[in-house]
């Protein structure tokens, strides 16, 4: 299969401005022109995907994406207006069932155009236009098992040290609404790992319904090794220069005060001046300034907290945009793949960038488990620029052959794209999977005062709501875990009552007392 954009060539043409008030002869004709442009192009993404398809069931939502990429390289908005007018507008939500839903509308405007009655096969029955989401149910429950009763979302929770020592702890989670458990192999040992794994399976018993378990392959890691000034009362701020060297710091008068080890250090030769740095999850920013021969980098942060950020050891280091040659899958992690293959209901992958990632990581998992690795669920982690641009070819690379959903990185993913895009960028990322019918994780940060500190803040509960509209929400460790969840739980019930991914619900709404007419 080719990793190359299915779509390479610009569209030929959008709907036109003067759509808007158009009638409707001149809509069915839009709509139409359109239907018949995106089912074309459609199938001829679709061929380019369809010899990574070994999944029978996968290849709808692979052609549903590969429609939804096709249409939505226009810009519909003109369309869109112009049907509101008429009170048809549909095409906002749309993502699981393109030429369903396109259908549909040219069928009510065709008599509204006077051409008559549509034919019996309009309107679909129901089973059959809204099986997109029957389908995007069904990779759900493969990938993390039946949704619990009353909310569609699961709930993730990541394991701490304890875990392994504490069933119990576990069982209660479980009991409170714990729907799946994140191993993350960056932290402990097998040993541990063995042990929250049976933990979960056990817990999973009691309750009477599966407890899959995530195991998260570390990836590489960009930090900071020793740091100069030693004794961390160093303050990263903007205009400050921050000397990134492939060796502990050895300041010489002539060298920044403010030194750091990039680990590992071979990237940091592939850094050029105007490549953007961040540190510490963005706590402080800016641009390299020059690129030494002797494999030292010279930062200026441009931007930060206005009280600095701190420099330390074993601080995180972003590049974005810049292309770093790193291996997905590290020494540790094809160390750490013997217990995972043999553990994990699904393997996390970390720093995903392409398609051939993803092969990289099914032939290691087929030469673990050669009779039944397509039977072990995968989730990729989206966190960098260059993922999000291949997502596409990453999800038929990886569903069309395994379990598979997408999780949203958020932390990483921030800083990559920047904070402001970040807002956009996650909402695009549900709509693209909704449309292949692929599970999504929302992560990072979520509830995570309560989780912390027992208090939730007003913004993180707006945050957590959002998230519903994803097919599972992960939760970090903290020493108040066991009621996030159960907040989590309640929230997700009854965001559950007002909307299905995009779609209000339009339950009755009963906040208000006063009768209509009322004084």
């Amino acid at each position: 299969m080719s990793d190359r954009d299915p779509f390479p060539t610009p569209p030929p043409g959008e709907p036109s401005p003067a759509l808007e008030g158009a009638g409707p002869a001149a809509l069915l004709e839009a709509v139409r022109a359109l239907r018949a442009r995106v089912a074309e192009e459609g199938r001829a993404g679709f061929r380019r995907w369809r010899p990574a398809i070994r999944r029978p069931g996968f290849a709808a939502g692979a052609l549903n994406l590969a429609h939804y990429l096709a249409l939505r390289r226009r810009g519909l908005w003109p369309l869109q207006r112009g049907l509101m007018r008429h009170g048809l507008s549909s095409l906002g939500r749309l993502e699981g069932r393109v030429l369903a839903t396109l259908d549909a509308v040219a069928g009510a405007l065709a008599p509204l155009a006077g051409e008559g009655t549509p034919g019996p096969a309009w309107p679909p029955p129901p089973r059959r236009f809204f099986r997109g989401e029957a389908r995007l149910r069904d990779e759900a429950e493969a990938l993390f098992g039946p949704a619990p009763a009353g909310r569609e979302g699961r709930i993730l929770v990541t394991l701490p040290a304890e875990a392994a020592e504490d069933p119990a702890w576990l069982l209660d989670l479980a009991r409170r609404g714990l729907d799946a458990v994140r191993i993350n192999c960056a932290h402990d040992d097998a040993a541990a790992w063995a042990a929250m794994a049976a933990h979960a399976r056990a817990a999973a018993r009691a309750v009477g319904r599966p407890i899959p378990v995530l195991m998260d392959l570390a990836g590489p890691k960009l930090r900071t090794g020793a740091v100069h000034p030693p004794e961390g009362a160093a303050r990263l701020r903007p205009g400050d220069a921050l000397l990134l060297r492939p060796d502990p710091p050895r300041a010489g008068p002539a060298d920044p005060p403010l030194q750091a080890q990039c680990l590992p250090p071979e990237v940091l030769r592939r850094l050029r001046p105007g490549a953007a740095f961040a540190y510490d999850d963005g706590k402080a920013a800016g641009v390299v300034e020059a690129a030494r021969p002797d494999g030292t980098v010279l930062v200026r942060i441009e931007r930060g907290r206005l009280k600095g950020a701190r420099l330390r050891p074993e601080k995180g280091l972003n590049f974005p945009g810049t292309p770093l040659g790193l291996d997905p899958l590290t020494p540790k992690d094809l160390a750490d793949l013997d217990t995972v293959a043999r553990l994990a209901d699904i393997v996390g992958y970390s720093f995903v960038q392409r398609p051939a990632d993803i092969a990289r990581l099914q032939e290691e998992l087929a030469a673990r488990r050669p009779a039944d690795w397509r039977r072990i669920g995968l989730l990729a982690k989206i966190e960098t620029l260059q993922a999000v641009r291949d997502l596409p070819g990453i999800i038929v690379r990886a569903a069309g052959s395994q379990p598979f959903g997408v999780m949203i990185a958020r932390g990483d993913l921030a800083v990559e794209i920047g904070f402001a895009r970040l807002a956009e960028m996650q909402e695009e990322i549900l709509w693209l999977c909704e449309a292949a019918h692929i599970p999504v994780v929302w992560a990072t940060q979520v509830l995570e005062a309560l989780v912390k500190t027992g208090l939730p803040t007003r913004g993180e509960m707006t945050d957590a709501a959002m998230a519903a509209r994803a097919e599972c929400v992960m939760l970090n460790k903290g020493p108040n875990i066991a009621a996030a969840i159960e907040a989590l739980d309640g929230l997700l019930r009854r965001m559950a009552e007002h909307q299905a991914k995009k779609t209000p619900r339009l339950r009755a709404l009963r906040s208000w007392a006063e009768a209509p007419g009322g004084a």
